[in-house]
């Protein structure tokens, strides 16, 4: 009989096979990874976080800084009215008096307008803005065009002469902006005059104490600068869109809500479509800036470039400080590729083929011109040498002058081709009043080398009159022998019209009438 093993005696234990081995061993390798990756993901968390907390703790720093900031100006502000209250009070004051007493002196005005230099012309645009003649001061304005840069430097100190200058400038610029008013009488683009009035007026207005954070521009001005505003929205929609507007026009426009400080953060897209349509001002890229546009500059410049026109993204690059972003140099490249390409396409048009290569080498020219001058404005020698450019736009204009070039064609050279005669008359319109000889002028006459000479000539019959009053002989006249000439006949022949054929012999008994030739 068998008997059962006892449970406290040792047995022999079994040996563990080696699948089992190999299962616990992928089982300690499985969890390992996921230890692992459990750890990564974990630290990952931290440093997220960490990075989070971090960005947290500048927005906060910055936020305080800010606000520590705003809480400064409006401090200094609230402490700056008093100041700027009086400063202005005394301003207004003075040109009051100033101009009590222009009224009152018999000082004979120029009714002309006419000044002899800039201390006479900063005199007459003081005289009017202290006696607020508004209109009178805008005539005199545009019709100074010539001397817009010493009206840029004497309309401020003008302007200050003015009671209230916000309004003496609506008033003044009122005739063209919004509206204009002159309807279909209107003659030349007067938005150059309304700008440069615009500009002018800021460093009137701006706060003397804080500077261009106020604008020193009454409640009851700054409400009707916004009614302009809008009315000049309205005719934008009226003139089909932004596509329709003229450039100069929207100059105006933006440069008046930079100035009198109405910018609305609700119309920061139109102003973005139009400063992108007419970023070839050279003052674009600051109003952009001034309109609070420069967050958005990034998108405008690719905008720019997308379009073509490479080298406005560059002005508005240099203007925001976006240099390392977009690089000049290979944009201004590219802008000149572009321009020989549009040269060539106008090359192959048919429809320009009496002007296609003036057309291309002006297209070309142009381009040369505003790389090289953006590359000496921006100091861009050193990675953009010019000299190359510059030889290709003297080969340009040299090949333009020499084809201006008349072409010189000889007098006395008008022969026929056919049979060797002289050209008939020109038509007598080109030369008016043209003198007519009452003389008869013989003709000359070739000798025959194979006969002999004759002691004398043979007198001619008179000549018709000569239609350009021109008494020299012909340098190409008809040679006969003189043998075949009979002596003279009693009679002369009057002057009729020449319509004689030319003499290939000499058999008629009468010596032929000679053709006179004309000269120009």
């Amino acid at each position: 009989m068998g008997s059962n093993p006892d449970p406290g005696e040792l047995t022999e234990l079994t040996q563990p096979s080696f699948d089992e081995f190999q299962r616990q061993t992928s089982l300690m390798t499985s969890c390992t990874l996921l230890w692992k990756e459990l750890s990564d993901h974990i630290n990952s968390l931290e440093q997220n976080l960490m990075k989070q907390s971090e960005t947290l703790k500048r927005k906060i720093e910055a936020l305080d800084s800010e606000t520590k900031a705003s809480l400064d100006s409006l401090k200094k502000r609230e402490l700056s009215i008093e100041d700027s209250v009086k400063i202005a009070l005394s301003r207004v004051e003075f040109n009051t008096k100033a101009a009590m007493r222009t009224l009152g002196d018999d000082v004979e005005d120029n009714p002309d307008g006419e000044v002899d230099d800039g201390d006479g012309l900063l005199q007459h645009l003081k005289s009017t803005c202290l006696k607020m003649e508004a209109k009178e001061f805008w005539s005199f304005v545009i019709g100074k065009k010539k001397e817009i840069d010493l009206l840029r430097e004497k309309i401020p100190a003008a302007l200050s002469e003015c009671i209230d200058p916000a309004r003496f400038v609506m008033e003044a610029i009122s005739e063209v902006f919004p509206v204009d008013k002159r309807g279909n009488e209107g003659g030349s683009d007067l938005a150059w005059a309304c700008v440069l009035i615009l500009e002018s007026l800021i460093p009137v207005v701006v706060d003397p104490v804080i500077g261009k954070s106020r604008i020193l521009v009454t409640p009851s001005m700054k409400e009707q600068a916004k009614e302009i505003a809008e009315t000049w929205k309205k005719s934008l929609e009226e003139r089909g869109g932004i596509e329709n507007v003229k450039t100069p026009d929207v100059h105006t426009f933006l440069q008046h809500l930079v100035t009198f400080g109405i910018v609305k953060k609700e119309d920061l897209e139109l102003y973005r479509k139009l400063v992108v349509a007419s970023a070839w001002r050279k003052q674009m890229p600051k109003l952009a800036v001034s309109l609070g546009l420069g967050d958005q500059m990034p998108d405008m410049i690719e905008e720019l470039i997308s379009k073509g026109q490479q080298l406005d993204a560059v002005h508005f690059t240099y203007e925001v400080g976006l240099v390392d972003k977009f690089p000049p140099v290979p944009l201004l490249k590219s802008f000149l590729r572009d321009a020989k390409k549009a040269a060539s396409s106008i090359l192959d048009d048919p429809n320009n083929t009496g002007r296609a290569a003036q057309l291309a080498a002006r297209k070309e020219q142009s381009a040369l011109r505003a790389v090289i001058k953006c590359i000496e404005e921006y100091k861009l020698e050193a990675e953009f040498p010019p000299e190359n450019l510059k030889k290709r736009l003297e080969q340009l204009e040299k090949t333009k002058t020499e084809k201006r070039k008349p072409v010189v064609v000889p007098a006395n050279k008008r022969t026929r081709v056919n049979n060797g005669g002289p050209m008939p008359p020109a038509k007598a319109g080109r030369l008016t009043n043209a003198y007519v000889s009452s003389f008869p002028a013989p003709p000359p006459f070739v000798r025959s080398p194979s006969h002999t000479q004759y002691p004398a000539p043979v007198p001619g019959y008179p000549s018709p009159p000569p239609m350009y009053g021109s008494r020299s002989p012909p340098t190409n006249p008809y040679a006969y022998s003189p043998e075949a000439a009979p002596p003279p006949l009693a009679g002369s022949y009057p002057g009729a019209p020449m319509n004689y054929p030319a003499y290939g012999g000499y058999g008629n008994g009468l010596a032929p009438a000679y053709q006179q030739a004309y000269y120009r």
